[in-house]
C-alpha cells in the first residue's frame, strides 16, 4: 500500500508521475527475486530493473526468467560499490560473461 500511496502522492504534483519505476535487486537473491518483482509489479507499474552486486561471483541469471516472464527490461547493472559502478545494462555483454565467453 505505501508504493501505491507514494504513487498518488506524485500524481499530485505531476500527472504523468511517475516516469520510471526501477525494482533493484541483488544479483546474489537467486530465484527469490521472481516473487519480489510480482509483488512489487503489482504495487507499482515496473518500467525496469537494476542488478546489483555482478562485482562477485553472483552471475544474476534470474534476470532473464524475470524478463521472460514478467517483461521487464534490465536498466541498469551495479558492479561495484562506487557511483561510477552503475553501468547502462548491455544485454550481449551480460550473456557472454553469463556464458563465459
Amino acid at each position: 500500500e505505501e508504493l501505491k500511496k507514494i504513487t498518488r502522492v506524485l500524481q499530485k504534483l505531476d500527472a504523468s508521475a511517475p516516469h520510471e519505476v526501477f525494482l533493484v535487486l541483488d544479483a546474489t537473491t537467486g530465484q527469490n527475486a521472481i516473487q519480489q518483482a510480482k509483488q512489487f509489479g503489482a504495487a507499482a507499474h515496473l518500467t525496469g530493473l537494476v542488478l546489483t552486486k555482478l562485482d562477485g561471483t553472483a552471475k544474476g541469471g534470474v534476470v532473464l526468467a524475470i524478463n521472460q516472464e514478467l517483461n521487464i527490461p534490465v536498466r541498469f547493472i551495479g558492479v561495484g560499490e562506487q557511483i561510477d559502478d552503475l553501468q547502462p545494462f548491455d544485454r550481449q555483454a551480460f550473456v557472454d560473461a553469463l556464458f563465459g565467453k
